[in-house]
Formats: structure tokens, sequence, C-alpha cells
């Protein structure tokens, strides 16, 4: 059996470079090992759950087939609704997804769909539900807010009411490094948000976009 083959059996399907180390090879391989192990243990399935990761409420949690959780990963699953990650979907090390962030308020909870890439200290605040499609990859340190305080003089901040329009990021999305994204956003199929991009609007499908606040650079169909 080939690397590739070896590779298929641990949800990962492509072509490995010939030149790797044979000691990254297996220290990889033997870090999988693992992680399907405590996956097998606590979801009774084919899922990759890292030893240090923290799962609270799994029972509100679907997993679809060799998803993977890496190391240090705090996922909260109390919400209103069925958490979802999907088939071949990997959640990056360090990163943070809360569900309720107050005791006001019960959070929304999130969705991701199926070969997702979310790389490592990335934040999902789904108080008001955040819905990722199929095949969205992310840079490290990307963030989402889907919820935005109210403005009254009269209160403290603390004090004020919350919105929660939501999130919703189409299938075949690629946002860079660093990038946040706000309540209320809805960004469409096959689009780029370039790296650092703070994002307040939405916007149509196949467009490159980016900056501070983001706007439309290029249309990726023209």
């Amino acid at each position: 059996m080939n690397l590739k083959s070896i590779l298929k059996l641990f949800g990962k399907d492509y072509t490995p470079d010939p030149d790797l180390p044979k000691k990254l090879i297996i220290r990889t391989l033997l870090i999988r090992f693992i992680y399907l192990l405590v996956g097998l243990i606590k979801f009774k399935k084919s899922v990759f759950i890292s030893p240090s990761a923290n799962i609270i409420n799994k029972k509100n949690l679907r997993l679809g087939k060799n998803s993977s959780i890496e190391d240090n990963v705090y996922i909260d699953c109390f919400a209103s609704q069925e958490c979802v990650i999907g088939k071949g979907t990997k959640i990056g090390s360090y990163s943070k997804i809360s569900s309720t962030s107050h005791f006001t308020k019960l959070g929304k909870g999130f969705k991701i769909g199926d070969g997702c890439g979310i790389s490592e200290f990335s934040y999902f605040g789904s108080a008001g539900g955040i819905t990722i499609g199929d095949n969205v990859i992310m840079g490290q340190y990307v963030s989402f807010h889907s919820q935005n305080h109210s403005f009254d003089v009269k209160k403290n901040f603390k004090e004020q009411n919350v919105t929660s329009k939501g999130i919703k990021i189409g299938s075949n999305v690629w946002i860079g490094a660093k990038v946040t994204i706000l309540d209320g956003v809805i960004i469409n199929n096959n689009s780029v948000i370039g790296a650092g991009s703070l994002v307040n609007n939405s916007f149509p499908s196949n467009v490159l976009i980016a900056g501070v606040p983001a706007r439309i650079i290029k249309k990726l169909d023209e």
C-alpha cells in the first residue's frame, strides 16, 4: 500500500510530495491514528479528535465522516439549533467556536459544510447563527461576529441590547488570514476575501473583495 492509499484511510485525498521525509510521514500518521482513536471512543464514528480538544454539550454536535478537530480547539454546542461540522472538514488548532456567549440569550449555533479547512486561531461567535457552505478555506486568525450591540448614550455599553442577524458564507469561498466578518453579512459562492479585510456588508457571487471596510476589487467571472 502506497502513501496516497494510506492517506485516504485517514480522510486525506491528495498526492503527497515524493520528497517528504519519512520521519515527517510517520509522525503525521501516528498523530492522525491517535486522533482517530479518540474520535471512535467519543463519537463512535470515523472522525479525528485531538485529545486536547474541548467540546461542550457534544450531544448537540453532528460530525461528518473524516472531519477533524485539532489541538486545543474549544467548541461550545449549547445552542437552540443543531451544530454541524461537515464531512472532511478541519477545525485548526487553538480555534474557538462559541454558541452562547451570555446567559441573557441562548445562541443559535453553527453549520459548517463539507470539505472546509479552517486554519489555526480562528474564532466563531455564533450566538446569532453562522452558516458556511462546502469547500470553504480560511487562513489563520479569521473571526466571525454574528451579534452586534445597540447604541444608546443613556446606558453603559455592557448593559445595552444586542441584535443578531447571523452570517452566511456560500460554497467555494477563500477567506484570507486575519479577516473579520460582522453580523448580517452574506458572502455568496465562488468568492475571495483578501487577507486583513473587515467585512461589514454583503456581496454577490464570483468576486474578489478586500479592504477596511471590504469592497469589490474584481469580478472573477469576467
